[in-house]
């Protein structure tokens, strides 16, 4: 699909990945509707720190998606949905487990039918490795099974499962697009790379961590964001799920090793109780395979997790540092 002049509708667009995924689609050239999340202080998220000629580019829509009647109104004369909006913490889904099922699940379900109404050309709808749980095998390709090893990612699943269901059963034109473990500038303060960062740049020199022997494909916000575009873009990605990863994995504890190189040769890492999560519930191993998102499209990989991490840094020390809470476990 040609995304010039198309007009697109990014749920979530107040987020990390969302409001990125903006940007890029303004450059694009697309007629962007940004849904954000209604509050009272009419906060737009990471849109607030946008310059206010980007920002009148941008349609903005302050509602809720599991408001249907909102979400359709949103939805509106759009040629193309991005559907991110979600709640990703997995510890707060231990938390408040109801509250993902309403977000995750009636959220998505609201995306799906109002664009079924609309008549919407396609629709993103945003998964999660998480959905597959430790691995049974690397790399893990889109047939590896599905596994609900926390609250959070069984709403994932349930999302997935109904956005399938919409294609299948409506010929609704969806695409889910699965992100292995996004990084980068805005990234919030619950993932553990801007945890690390912001604990060493506050001059902590013991660094609480949770364990440090999972692994993660970590693939840097730039590469995600195009990985979106270039899935957009090509209609045969239309009724499929489409990892975005870079094929290989590093465990925590060398990433932030790497950090503590790269920040304070001091520091040093200890295990905070707090943060280990249930045994059965932890994912010890995610390595996406992405033969299938370089197959379908012209996606590749520009960014190593070196180059990745020091763009984050950079950003972090340009005073946004003083935006985490480095002596909080933020779940």
């Amino acid at each position: 699909m040609e995304l010039r002049n198309k007009k697109v509708l990014v749920t979530g667009a107040c987020g990390f990945i969302g409001s990125h995924l903006v940007e890029r689609l303004l450059k694009e050239g697309c007629k962007v509707r940004a849904l954000v999340y209604y509050n009272s202080f009419n906060n737009w998220g990471w849109m607030d720190a946008f310059p206010r000629e980007k920002l009148e580019e941008i349609d903005v829509y302050v509602g809720d998606i599991r408001d249907y009647h909102g979400v359709k109104r949103a939805i509106e004369s759009v040629d193309l949905v991005f559907h991110l909006a979600a709640l990703i913490g997995i510890p707060y889904s231990y938390h408040s487990p109801d509250s993902y099922i309403d977000t995750n699940i009636r959220g998505t379900l609201n995306i799906l039918q109002a664009s079924r109404d609309s008549g919407v050309k396609m629709v993103l709808v945003t998964s999660t490795s998480e959905v597959y749980g430790t691995a049974e095998y690397v790399p893990i390709d889109e047939d590896h099974p599905k596994k609900g090893q926390s609250p959070y990612s069984a709403t994932k699943i349930g999302a997935d499962s109904i956005a399938e269901s919409f294609y299948r059963s409506f010929d609704l034109p969806v695409v889910i697009v699965r992100p292995f473990n996004t990084f980068g500038p805005r990234q919030s303060a619950r993932a553990v790379i801007p945890t690390i960062i912001s604990q060493l740049l506050s001059g902590k020199n013991e660094i609480k961590l949770g364990s440090l022997k999972t692994t993660r494909d970590l693939v840097f916000i730039d590469d995600t964001v195009e990985g979106f575009l270039e899935i957009a873009k090509s209609e045969d990605t239309i009724g499929e799920e489409i990892n975005i990863s870079t094929q290989t994995e590093t465990s925590i504890g060398d990433v932030a090793t790497k950090l503590i190189d790269m920040i304070n040769h001091r520091a040093r890492i200890v295990t905070d109780a707090e943060r280990i999560r249930p045994e059965k519930s932890e994912v010890d191993r995610l390595m996406g395979n992405n033969e299938k998102i370089r197959r379908l499209t012209s996606w590749r990989p520009k960014y190593g997790l070196d180059s990745g991490l020091k763009e984050t840094i950079e950003w972090m020390k340009q005073g946004n540092v003083k935006l985490y809470k480095p002596n909080l476990y933020n779940i």
